[in-house]
């Protein structure tokens, strides 16, 4: 059995890469979660370096003018309508706050991921049976 490899994901926000698509470049939508209510807004898109395709959407939420704002890493397989301004997810806001808060530093561990899309219910996009549903691109 081939060994998986896990590609490097990034921060939009931290390089001068664009998306492959335009369109997909969903920072500032409202997220929707599966029972109507808001979670929180896209402030980040963290995306395959290589196929410049977004993999997660960093959700902010809570805090005061931007102080104090909790993110959280949703895969984009949770994604199951875009509109002009909201993103809807599969999942529930409570889904999400109870998630691991985002942490920069474990951007490199590929363990991280594999958990964050475990507690999601998804297989990581990289791996055998993981392809993102992302209704964009």
């Amino acid at each position: 059995m081939a060994a998986e490899h896990q590609p490097t994901l990034i921060d939009l926000d931290d390089t001068d890469l664009e998306l492959r698509y335009l369109k997909d470049d969903i920072r500032g939508h409202t997220v929707i979660d599966r029972d109507g209510h808001e979670v929180g807004k896209v402030d980040g898109l963290i995306i395959d370096e290589h196929d410049k395709q977004v993999r997660l959407l960093r959700i902010g939420s809570g805090g005061l003018l931007g102080f104090g704002k909790t993110k959280r890493l949703v895969p984009v397989e949770a994604v199951t309508r875009i509109d002009q301004h909201e993103v809807y997810i599969d999942r529930t806001k409570e889904s999400v706050a109870d998630s691991s808060p985002y942490d920069p530093p474990l951007r490199e561990s590929a363990l991280f991921y594999q958990r964050l899309y475990g507690y999601y219910g998804y297989a990581p996009f990289w791996a055998p049976g993981g392809a993102p549903r992302y209704p964009l691109g």
